[in-house]
C-alpha cells in the first residue's frame, strides 16, 4: 500500500482553486468546467471560437504540475504499480463512462453537485460506489 502525507492547507488551497477555476469559467463563458468535454472538444469536428479557450485550459492542466515543480524545486515522482495493458484498459473504460455519463468527475462532481444537478448527483454517486468497490476488491479479495 502506498502511503500519502496529510496536506490539508495544500489541499484546501488546491480545492479553493478548483472551485474558483470552475465558477470564473461558468461567470465568464458559461461553460462547465468538465475535462472530458474540453479534451473531446479539441478534436474534429469541433472547430469553433471557443478552441483556443479549451485548448488554454487542457494545457494549463498540463502545465501546472511543471509550475509547481518549478515553483518548489521538484516534481512528485509518480508511482505507478499496474501493468501497461491494465492501464489501457482503465483507461478505455474511464474514457467510455465519461462518454456514456455525459460527464467526468470534474464536471459532475464540482460542477453539477454546485449547481444541485440531480443527473450529477446519481453520476457522482455511481462513480464514488464504483471506486470504493474497486478498491475494496483490488485490496481485500483479489
Amino acid at each position: 500500500m502506498i502511503a500519502t502525507d496529510f496536506t490539508p492547507v495544500a489541499s484546501l488551497l488546491g480545492g479553493a482553486l478548483i472551485g474558483a477555476a470552475a465558477v470564473a469559467l461558468m461567470a465568464a463563458n458559461g461553460r462547465i468546467a468538465g475535462i472530458s468535454g474540453f479534451a473531446a472538444r479539441l478534436l474534429p469536428p469541433y472547430a469553433d471560437n471557443g478552441l483556443a479557450g479549451r485548448f488554454a485550459f487542457v494545457l494549463g492542466i498540463v502545465l501546472a504540475p511543471l509550475l509547481v515543480g518549478l515553483a518548489t524545486g521538484s516534481l512528485p515522482v509518480p508511482q505507478i504499480e499496474a501493468s501497461a495493458p491494465l492501464l489501457l484498459i482503465g483507461g478505455l473504460l474511464v474514457g467510455f463512462g465519461a462518454v456514456w455519463g455525459n460527464g467526468c468527475t470534474s464536471g459532475h462532481g464540482v460542477c453539477g453537485l454546485a449547481r444541485l444537478s440531480p443527473r450529477s448527483l446519481v453520476a457522482t454517486s455511481v462513480f464514488m460506489a464504483t471506486a470504493i468497490a474497486t478498491v475494496f476488491l483490488t485490496r481485500h479479495l483479489i
